[in-house]
């Protein structure tokens, strides 16, 4: 961590670009773990340029709509960027015309600062957009949806913080929580005719995600992204309902997906889950427990190293492997307990025809026949 925190002394954009790049994994063929990115805190924004948002008629009184006065504040900022501080208080966000964020900014929001999002009846809102912008940070506070006021029934896409096609992001010591779709997205833009933009570089660090309906955090096309030190739980209402969902759909492509000692607990679908056109994914030293589904869903996925985690306590296979999962390894895990659901249990001697060998048991590990290229090696098993 020498290095990180040496570049506490660098301009800001060039810190951001730096930290993007760091510790870029030697993907493995036999066993050779990935290096894992460090992490510090951005130095300060160019220039010192700090607008509070109180100036521009914020009121942070959870009852005045502060949409224009805080997206004023960040228009306000000078080209080379700045600092946009949110002081304590509950401040009404409008989704149907989300606060976009803009390049070389900092959206500082104080500890007692929460982001609250009015009731919407869209099928998709955010109440933080990134479009296309880069060097960017957010931190602090609250970000607050509004999924048990929401006036609409259909739709899943209410997000707390959306990423897409966004390059050097940092998200981190925020909590975002009760969203109509997923806490945190992080995607592209792509459509026919048109190459695809993928979201780069892209940190989370001290994020909890938690009591979000569909997910707590989603990867989709994007490259280059690290979670680290965070929380992603009792994510529940429409499926996956994971607590991490990196799912990119077709023919979009994730890859180096970095999640490192994090918690998923406690969510109504898997405790993650990694699915195809999916490559390069390490997910080490975490905790997952008490997920109704899967604790971990490898489907179809390449090149996923699960190593040094703690899964226990999940309703299904601690560990599923299918659906064509390559050169996958699952390495010195401690599985305990999983397969709770009487059901599961149940349909595990119906499947061992088409399980492979994992030197382990079906209800900690279950490796399908649709795969090739797996390692299970140097797990503990217990419960």
């Amino acid at each position: 961590m020498k290095g990180a925190a040496c570049n506490l002394l660098l301009p800001r954009r060039r810190f951001l670009r730096q930290t993007a790049l760091l510790g870029l994994p030697l993907w493995f063929s036999g066993g050779v773990v990935p290096v894992l990115r460090a992490f510090a805190s951005p130095a300060d924004p160019v220039a010192g340029v700090v607008i509070n948002v109180r100036t521009k008629g914020a009121a942070g009184d959870g009852h005045r709509d502060d949409t224009a006065p805080i997206q004023a504040s960040i228009d306000a900022l000078p080209l080379e960027g700045g600092t946009v501080l949110v002081p304590g208080g509950t401040y009404l966000i409008d989704t149907d015309r989300p606060l976009r964020l803009r390049e070389g900014m900092h959206l500082e929001l104080a500890s007692d600062a929460v982001l609250a999002a009015k009731p919407s009846t869209r099928n998709r809102f955010y109440v933080l957009l990134l479009d296309g912008v880069s060097d960017v940070e957010i931190s602090g506070g609250r970000i607050r949806g509004e999924r048990n006021r929401h006036q609409g029934t259909t739709g899943e896409w209410g997000y707390g913080i959306f990423v897409r096609g966004a390059d050097r992001v940092h998200i981190h010591d925020i909590k975002v929580s009760e969203c109509w779709g997923d806490g945190i997205c992080i995607g592209g833009v792509s459509g026919k005719g048109i190459e695809t933009r993928y979201s780069t570089g892209v940190t989370l660090a001290r994020v909890a995600c938690t009591g979000n309906r569909r997910q707590g955090l989603t990867i989709g096309p994007a490259r280059h992204v690290s979670v680290v030190d965070s929380e992603f739980s009792d994510t529940a209402g429409t499926r996956p309902a994971c607590g991490i969902d990196i799912e990119p759909d077709r023919p979009d492509t994730a890859q180096d997906i970095q999640i490192r000692n994090c918690v998923m607990r406690g969510n109504q679908g898997s405790g993650i889950q990694i699915y195809r056109n999916v490559s390069q994914v390490t997910l080490q030293d975490c905790t997952i427990r008490g997920n109704a589904g899967y604790g971990v869903l490898v489907a179809g996925a390449r090149q996923a190293l699960l190593t040094q985690n703690t899964i226990s306590d999940n309703g299904l296979t601690g560990a599923m492997l299918r659906g064509g999962a390559d050169d996958c390894q699952v390495q010195g895990n401690a599985f305990a307990n999983n397969a709770t659901r009487t059901l599961k249990r149940l349909l595990d001697g119906a499947r061992q025809a088409s399980l492979k060998g994992v030197g382990g048991n079906t209800r900690d590990v279950q490796v399908m026949a649709d795969t090739q290229s797996i390692t299970v090696s140097g797990n503990t098993f217990s419960g």
